[in-house]
């Protein structure tokens, strides 16, 4: 279980640092962009406002997440950010996503086209922000803490229990976004979820939030972004011999599978993107 809690954990990262040639910087933002951009978070601002109260009166866990998602939908139209979908609807049900990250937009765009079953998995870190803090534990998402080790391990067990019951959950397996085009490490927790619970991995290329919104530049623009869910990938079966291994041998082939599991996604990811690999690191 070690190596698995370990790599639940790390799955929860997603701190930003910045994006390249997304955009003029905001030094050269000219008078409509900058109208633009206020226009556009006063927008998202407002929505958030209102939406709070009803989603603290409101008890069923399914019509607080329909409701997000409607109104994800309707800010990323308001903004002038069209939204093309391709594939959602062959989703299985349970499944664990892992999509590539590159922008804040990313978890907007996902909660506005997945279906109100999933459950984000966050850094704990947002659950202390203002407005952002609510809206996500409305939604139920899921907190995994980065700094706190032990608390940590705790959080990944309760997510590997979550995904073991059927909880179909949502990954952002680079756990950051950066300066850099490409495709990122990917950390192998949800990867391990998937072998323990032998849930199906989707991976879902989005295309578009960078250019909408670039990391390091705070103001946004129109778009067009695309979400794609490409070909399931099945868990690898852990029956036959497994359960007469010892604890040891049974949680190296765990991890051996998600790691093999993780490497089939990252393939099909860069292969849908055609983006860089920026992963230099030796598989561990």
């Amino acid at each position: 279980m070690g190596n698995e809690t370990r790599a639940v954990k790390s799955a929860g990262r997603d701190t930003p640092t910045a994006a390249p040639g997304a955009g003029a910087a905001p030094g050269r933002l000219s008078l409509l962009g900058l109208v633009y951009g206020i226009g556009t978070w006063l927008q998202f601002l407002l929505l958030g406002v209102l939406v709070v109260p009803v989603l603290l009166l409101t008890s069923r866990l399914s019509r607080r997440r329909a409701l997000v998602r409607g109104l994800a939908r309707l800010a990323l139209r308001l903004a002038g950010m069209r939204l093309t979908v391709e594939g959602l609807d062959r989703l299985p049900q349970p499944c664990i996503v892992v999509a590539n990250h590159s922008s804040y937009l990313d978890g907007v765009v996902l909660c506005a086209t997945l279906p109100v079953w999933f459950s984000f998995v966050i850094k704990r870190e947002m659950a202390a922000v203002p407005l952002a803090g609510i809206l996500l534990r409305r939604i139920g998402a899921e907190f995994v803490e980065r700094g706190n080790r032990a608390r940590g391990v705790r959080d990944a067990r309760r997510l590997l229990r979550q995904a073991a019951i059927g909880q179909a959950l949502v990954f952002f397996p680079e756990g950051t976004f950066g300066i850099d085009v490409g495709l990122r490490h990917f950390h192998i927790g949800a990867f391990a979820a998937a072998v323990r619970a032998n849930l199906p991995v989707v991976p879902v290329a989005i295309r578009g939030t960078r250019h909408c919104l670039p990391p390091g530049n705070p103001w946004p623009r129109p778009g067009t972004i695309r979400i794609e869910a490409l070909a399931a990938l099945p868990a690898p079966a852990r029956g036959g011999m497994h359960n007469d291994r010892n604890p040891h041998d049974r949680e190296q082939g765990d991890r051996e599978q998600a790691l093999r599991l993780r490497d089939a996604a990252r393939g099909a990811l860069l292969a849908a993107l055609g983006e860089p690999d920026l992963d230099k690191s030796a598989r561990h």
